[in-house]
């Protein structure tokens, strides 16, 4: 059987006033139902470890720290290091905050009696990087960390490491080196750099590390 299209028309009307007064509009039509809301998509999730890198600062995907040459601010040379991204945030930090001092001159004591300094000692430059990773509260001289830092346990850490003794102290972090002392380091430069960790007296330090790191 044969419907004409006014009948079909005629008969959609009927449908719909037979739904009630909630289906009409204010101008007397019929509303179309509204669609379901779609569901709001959620944010993504924050990256673990996720660490505000400062503009210029290098970086390298991985979960070793890249040294690599450069220039400070007043054109001294000195070698930095590349924020490993898939380290922990604390290394992470660790790395930003040393970053920051490398290319400065030794200075005996420098670093102890005010944190920021116009130049670091051994100690010095290890307090600063783990000062500026929220894992220690003020600095410590080099034959301290051991006893009076409250974060560190004995022994060699996964992704840092700090070494002491009565006459010197320096921290491999992330795969680097971070020490005043040149030993064993080709470029030569006194003063806190990233270098090698190649350093062949790790017996004569006491090592610890953060606890978890």
């Amino acid at each position: 059987m044969r419907f004409s299209t006014r009948a079909l028309v005629l008969s959609g009307v009927i449908a719909a006033a037979a739904a009630g007064p909630a289906s009409a509009n204010a101008t007397g039509g019929f509303a179309v139902a509204a669609a379901a809301a779609p569901a709001p998509v959620a944010a993504p999730a924050a990256v673990p470890g996720a660490v505000e890198i400062p503009a210029g600062m290098r970086t390298t995907n991985g979960v070793q720290a890249k040294r690599y040459k450069g220039k400070t601010a007043d054109g001294r040379t000195a070698y930095f290091a590349r924020v490993p991204l898939k380290a922990p945030a604390p290394v992470q930090q660790a790395v930003i905050a040393a970053n920051k001092i490398v290319g400065l001159p030794y200075k005996y004591g420098g670093g102890h009696a005010r944190v920021q300094d116009t130049g670091y000692d051994c100690s010095g430059t290890v307090s600063y990087a783990l000062i500026g990773a929220d894992l220690l509260d003020s600095p410590l001289p080099s034959y301290d960390f051991e006893k009076s830092w409250d974060e560190a346990v004995p022994g060699e850490g996964e992704w840092i490491s700090v070494y002491g003794n009565k006459g010197h102290a320096f921290a491999v972090i992330a795969g680097l080196r971070l020490d005043t002392s040149a030993a064993r380091d080709r470029s030569g430069l006194k003063g806190p750099q990233w270098r090698p960790d190649n350093r062949r007296d790790h017996k004569r330090f006491t090592v610890v590390h953060p606890e978890g790191l």
